[in-house]
């Protein structure tokens, strides 16, 4: 399964951003699909994840109210919409799926086995 992540760009403090996360293969639709970033100097951590079906969700607690992951699985695309942007969230944003639906282990980085290649986000004060 290719990823392909997209929608970064340059925003505000407090402004808004949409990431979109397009997989090659239907068969996307049916694998957990999260979101995880990385900051210059820090290891990669995960924001946001969403079960197949899209019925759960699992977030980071430093983006609890402001994100917001949802997925189309006609058209094998994940989304995370952010809010109220702070420089905090300036990092290179990264999609992945788990094969093995392993919910219990969402926020795990290690369960996931495809990668997106990564959008930039960056949150000027």
């Amino acid at each position: 399964v290719q990823l392909q992540a997209s929608g970064g760009g340059l925003v505000q403090s407090g402004g808004s951003l949409g990431l979109s996360c397009a997989a090659s293969e239907r068969t996307a639709s049916t694998y957990i699909m999260a979101w995880f970033r990385q900051a210059p100097g820090k290891e990669r951590e995960f924001v946001a994840a969403i079960s197949w079906t899209g019925g759960s969700t699992n977030y980071a607690d430093s983006v609890k109210g402001r994100f917001t992951i949802s997925r189309d699985n006609a058209r094998n695309i994940a989304y995370l919409q952010m809010n109220s942007l702070t420089s905090e969230d300036t990092a290179v944003y990264f999609c992945a799926a788990d094969t093995f639906n392993t919910w219990s282990r969402s926020a795990d980085r290690d369960v996931y086995d495809y990668w997106g290649q990564g959008t930039q986000v960056t949150v000027s004060s």
